[in-house]
């Protein structure tokens, strides 16, 4: 091998070894360089060896082999396959017990001791499973064309001689390079080398990943920048090394190995799957993760499973169901056993039975087997009490309810164009059960549209536009109104971002303050510390911008408005207009941007150092006052000190969003030195790289000057007070759960009606000078730890409360520092306890797993339902771990909506999600549940008796085929009706008396007493029906010649008898009749008869008990037309007689507002 391979090694060793060895010339330019050794073998974590422009389906070990192959780049999100859909699909159709037993039974079904035909006891096995299985059939093919469709886009791929060619993304290797143009996605993990920019800058949207909304902007290297052309990757070689693949979006680790350097790799230089280029014609990069490696299939996971408080206790009743059915299957196989043994007394049997001739079934020498033979005979006939369709119904009742919800008009919003979405269907009953909300701030009750109102420079305070919360305290007087109406018509700007009014600082008269440098600084500190992007509009009054958050946003348009415009973004500088006090014109600066630390939420903080043009180092800082503040020189003036504090306290109170802007001048030699240290930690390759890196920023990040403070107000949405108000109306408690600080989310409290002045306030947290509150809860902080302290701080409040009682509402306000003791195991409990006993809860300065632990501990410890509403990625951990998640479609994103399982356009939608559709769907299921339970009990206890009565033969009362048509045909519309279209009230009605939401939080509809006084019910109308078809029909004479009914005659009287009661049953209690409900109902009992006439028409062979017996016996007696009518009318009299009485003598609440607004439909 020549001398020239070796001389291209990258310099792996440069991060361990002090010196590494010299480089030799480089081979000739005309032949592609030969491919550089590998590095030293990585920490596991960092395995992941790429060749760029040298694809190969194996790892670089050295060998070019024997390693574990990467994936290809296609992609499957399918549930099944063609060879495992129908062994996947039928496990998890028979995990459902119903199934499970019915399956059983149909294989029993095939012996001798079936009392009915196979097939009819398997056909309605098969169509519910059948239907269930092609619903999953559907849903899986969906999802595979979907597949087939991303795999088969197309992209340009370079394809080693010089050019690139379109080839499908399934088709793409580790190490490929591709180009992608505009508006197209990225059809994996790429390292982004270079783009139609000369800087190499490209913009992205990364919606498809976390929901946001805005453009990110990313960064290529500068080593390779000079790859812009297709004929430059001929001779293009490198050898990257980084992580392995993991579902963390917003870091990477890695190093490029190019021209014999070594190059850091960080996110801002990869391009993620599923996102999208945008505002760049193209860009070029080398793939390094494909397929389910890429971040985001590995992000793609099944969000967790939640189920229903009802469907669980309905998976109860069905047990309950199993043990009547092998209760009375025991009882009948225990007095046929008896029966049987007592038959061998001669003179004792029935000579018909003939027991010196038995056989195995029914023999009085070996009465136990006979009983146990008799018991698995019993069991399949009285398989009907389990109802093998309320899985199904179910299903079909919920996905028509979330059709409802997302048609319903009255949650769309028109001014984002989005309805509400249900985003699964398992839950739509939960929304009228809901006892706890739990909701963000940021985003969720407030628009997340942030707006520049106040800002304080040098200890002095600017800007007199109100604030909201000073607007709804009414703390504007007669004459300031007036005041406020003319700076509105003076001042107001119609800029997006921008509400300030004060003279001493518009149009530049800032040049005329005592303190002119400062304010000059404090402004172009706002101009310059940010990571906006500026976007040409030529139909904006001003430089639009695209910035990473909201408050950003409204910064830099704040500095543009006050004469320092940021126009222009390289990788290396920021140009800015500034308003030049000296000429009174603007003059175009533009700053070497040398580092960017960037903001996190661990953080709390970003800074820039940038070089000016006169050649002076500044790091400009702004952040939470809370960690600006410890980073302050020691000769700051104490008084602006003092001053701004003070500022930032009334801003807090206000209800606004404050940040500290600080500066520090920097001499070469410090920024050098400290240079080498942060490109050391930035381009080390291990687990400690964030610390590293985060050590080195803190280092620089001090003796800062405070400039001063910003104040941004983010409004609340429309109705957010009205809304609230009629949730603590309906009984829901709400808690607001932020990371803002402790004045500003108290004042927001106020304002969105959270908080009352009539409600005393508890204060629990850490720091002595903030203990204090009207509940009482002060003391001495600092002389004991901070365990003891919150301890006692509990028990104190929760000493208040029982002595207070419930004469008057409390409200309990917690910041990060005292939650995180206040949940850990020894405390949570009283936490929880104190905090239930509040009307309203306010954490604030919490951190997203925060927010998740305390819904978890309010959802675990008190057994209620609990609901979490959020609007941003930090909060997607809370709407998962609640019981039903509601994501807000806001400014943040789509990231919540994505993990939630319901998604409104604003926070006021959940008043009619929970009050109307939530009351709606509790109701419906849970009637619709008892009511099949009802059914089955009245026609399964009618075949006991039956049975009791025939000394318990086996003898079935109906015909076989009845019985299997039972659930599926004669009884199944009507319920599925009585699911998707009653209403006991009106929606006008359940908004204005919200109380009626409490019907769910107690389960007044589903509660065991009213359950088992369905069944009871059913075993009532079963007892009537039996024994009066028993007593008015076999009595007498049925056929026009005279011969009375046999058992065939007797069963289709009771059968006829039953399809009437359940459906006139279900007519009685039904609130809101349509015509759908007219049609089903009667309809049932119509096609009942039709069936009885055209299965009556077939060879007695097929038809066997049901031949002819309606049109030659039934239709043309009068009796059974009576008999009917009699019997059923007696069988629906209890429940009329006892609906009346308790309407009448013991109505409960919604009895009493269903009967006020019956008139008002």
């Amino acid at each position: 091998m020549p001398a020239t391979d070796t001389d291209e090694r990258p310099l792996v060793e440069l991060a361990s070894a002090a010196t590494p060895a010299a480089a030799t010339p480089t081979a000739a330019a005309s032949a592609p360089a030969p491919f550089p050794s590998f590095p030293a073998a990585a920490a596991p974590r960092f395995s992941r060896a790429v060749r760029c422009n040298a694809p190969s389906s194996f790892p670089a070990d050295g060998g070019g082999g024997g390693g574990a192959a990467y994936p290809g780049n296609a992609i499957s999100t399918t549930k099944y396959t063609p060879a495992t859909f129908v062994p996947k699909s039928l496990f998890e159709q028979f995990r459902r017990a119903a199934n499970c037993f019915f399956l059983v039974v149909a294989c029993v079904s095939f012996s001798p001791l079936a009392p009915y035909r196979a097939v009819s006891v398997l056909l309605p096995l098969v169509v519910v499973v059948s239907a269930a299985m092609a619903k999953e059939a559907v849903e899986d093919w969906r999802r595979k064309q979907q597949d087939i469709e991303v795999n088969n886009r197309k992209v340009e791929v370079y394809d080693g001689t010089q050019s690139f060619h379109e080839t499908e993304w399934k088709k793409l290797r580790v190490g490929d390079i591709v180009k992608v143009k505009k508006d197209e996605f990225f059809p994996a993990d790429l390292l982004f080398l270079s783009s139609s920019y000369d800087d190499g800058i490209c913009y992205v949207e990364t919606m498809n990943l976390d929901g946001e909304t805005n453009l990110k902007r990313k960064q290529a290297l500068e080593a390779t920048l000079s790859l812009n052309d297709e004929h430059c990757f001929h001779s293009f070689k490198a050898f990257i090394q980084c992580e392995d693949p993991n579902e963390k979006l917003y870091s990477f680790l890695g190093t490029l190995y190019y021209n014999e350097q070594q190059y850091p790799l960080s996110p801002q230089q990869i391009l993620l799957r599923d996102s999208k280029l945008r505002n760049t014609s193209y860009i070029y990069g080398t793939i390094i993760f494909t397929g389910h490696d890429t971040k985001a299939m590995q992000n793609a996971m099944e969000p967790p499973s939640k189920r229903s408080s009802v469907e669980r206790r309905m998976d109860k009743i069905i047990y309950l169901l199993f043990v009547i059915l092998f209760v009375i299957a025991t009882f009948g196989s225990i007095v046929f056993g008896m029966k049987t043994k007592h038959e061998i007394s001669p003179g004792n049997y029935a000579w018909y039975l003939r027991p010196d001739q038995a056989n195995i079934f029914f023999d009085p020498n070996r009465a136990s087997f006979a009983a146990f033979c008799h018991f698995l005979t019993s069991l399949m006939l009285y398989v009907c009490l389990v109802p093998i369709s309320l899985y199904i119904s179910i299903e079909i009742v919920k996905v028509l309810q979330s059709t409802f919800i997302n048609q319903d008009q009255n949650m769309y919003c028109a001014e984002s164009d989005k309805p509400a979405r249900a985003r699964t269907s398992n839950l739509n009953e939960e929304l009228g059960q809901v006892h706890t909300i739990l909701s963000d701030k940021t985003g969720t009750l407030t628009c997340n549209s942030m707006e520049f109102l106040k800002c304080s420079i040098a200890g002095v305070a600017y800007g007199s536009s109100p604030t909201e919360v000073e607007t709804s305290y009414g703390e504007i007087a007669e004459t300031t109104g007036k005041y406020e109406h003319k700076d509105t018509t003076e001042f107001k700007r119609l800029v997006k971002g921008f509400n300030f009014t004060d003279d001493r600082l518009m149009n530049g008269r800032w040049a005329k303050e005592c303190s002119r440098d400062a304010v000059e600084m404090f402004f172009r500190v706002l101009a310059v510390c940010h990571t906006a992007i500026p976007v040409a509009d030529k139909n904006s009054a001003g430089m639009p911008y695209e910035a990473e958050s909201p408050d950003e946003g409204a910064l830099v348009t704040a500095a543009r408005e006050f004469g320092f415009e940021f126009y222009h973004r390289t990788q290396t500088t920021i140009s800015v207009h500034e308003y030049d006090p000296v000429s009174g014109g603007k003059v175009d600066r533009t700053y070497k941007l040398l580092n960017i630390l960037e903001f996190s939420s661990a953080r709390k903080r970003m800074s820039v150092i940038v070089r000016t043009e006169e050649g002076r180092l500044f790091l400009f800082c702004k952040g939470a006052d809370s960690v600006i503040f410890e980073r302050l020189s020691k000769d700051t003036a104490k008084a602006c000190l003092t001053k701004t504090k003070c500022h930032i306290n009334e801003y807090s109170e206000a209800g606004l969003r404050t940040l500290v802007l600080a500066y520090r001048e920097l001499t070469e030699e410090q920024y050098v030195l400290w240079n080498e240290e942060y490109s050391a930690a930035k381009n080390s390759v291990h687990t400690d790289h964030d610390e590293a890196v985060e050590k080195a920023s803190d280092y620089i990040e001090r003796n800062l000057v405070l400039l001063g403070a910003t104040a941004v107000e983010d409004r609340l949405q429309n109705g957010v007070p009205e809304c609230i108000h009629k949730l603590a109306q309906a009984g829901i408690k709400v808690w607001i759960l932020t990371g803002d600080k402790l004045e500003t989310a108290v004042n927001i409290g106020y304002s969105c009606n959270l908080l009352r002045k009539e409600m005393e306030e508890i204060f629990i947290m850490l720091d002595n000078s903030s203990t204090s509150a009207s509940g009482g809860c002060s003391g001495e902080g600092n002389r004991m730890a901070p365990y003891e302290e919150i301890d006692r701080k509990l028990q104190d409040a929760r000493a208040i409360i029982s002595r207070k009682g419930t004469s008057t509402s409390f409200a309990l306000i917690i910041d990060g520092n005292a939650l995180t003791h206040a949940l850990t195991s020894s405390l949570k409990n009283s936490f929880l306890d104190l905090a239930v006993n509040c009307a309203s809860v306010l954490c604030c300065r919490i951190s997203p797993k925060q927010k998740a632990l305390v819904t978890r501990l309010v959802k675990i410890r008190t057994g209620k339902t609990t609901l979490a509403i959020g609007d941003g990625a930090n909060d997607v951990g809370m709407l998962q771990e609640a019981d039903i998640g509601v994501g807000i479609s806001g400014a943040e994103g789509m990231q919540a909506v994505m993990a939630s399982d319901f998604a409104i356009a604003q926070f006021r939608f959940l008043e009619r999600l929970l009050l109307v559709h939530g009351h709606w769907c509790y109701r419906r299921i849970a009637a619709m549940i008892c009511y099949f339970f009802f059914k089955n009990i009245t026609f399964g206890f009618t075949l006991f008796w039956f049975e009791a009565h025939a000394m318990f033969s086996a003898q079935p009362a109906y015909n076989d085929w009845f019985i299997s048509f039972y659930n599926v045909a004669f009884t199944s519309l009507p319920v599925i009706a009585l699911g998707v279209f009653d209403k006991d009230v009106s929606s006008r009605v359940c908004l204005e008396v919200p109380s009626l939401h409490q019907d769910g939080v107690n389960n007044v509809f589903f509660s065991w007493s009213r359950i088992l006084s369905w069944m009871l019910n059913g075993m009532c109308c079963s007892i009537i029906i039996y024994f009066g078809s028993l007593n008015v029909v076999l009595i007498q004479a049925v056929r026009q010649d005279g011969r009375v009914a046999g058992f065939d005659i007797l069963g289709v009287t009771m059968y006829t008898c039953v399809v009437w009661t359940v459906n006139c049953q279900l007519a009685l209690y039904i609130s809101y009749f349509t015509w759908i409900q007219h049609f089903v109902i009667w309809g049932s009992i119509l096609f009942w008869y039709a069936f009885l006439v055209i299965y009556g028409l077939f060879p007695p062979a097929i038809s066997t008990t049901a031949y002819h017996v309606f049109l030659e016996a039934c239709a043309s007696s009068p009796l059974y037309w009576l008999s009917t009518l009699m019997i059923v009318v007696t069988a629906l009299l209890p429940f009329f007689v006892y609906k009346i009485l308790r309407t009448l003598y013991y109505p409960q609440y919604h009895d009493e507002v269903q009967k006020t607004n019956s008139k008002n439909w």
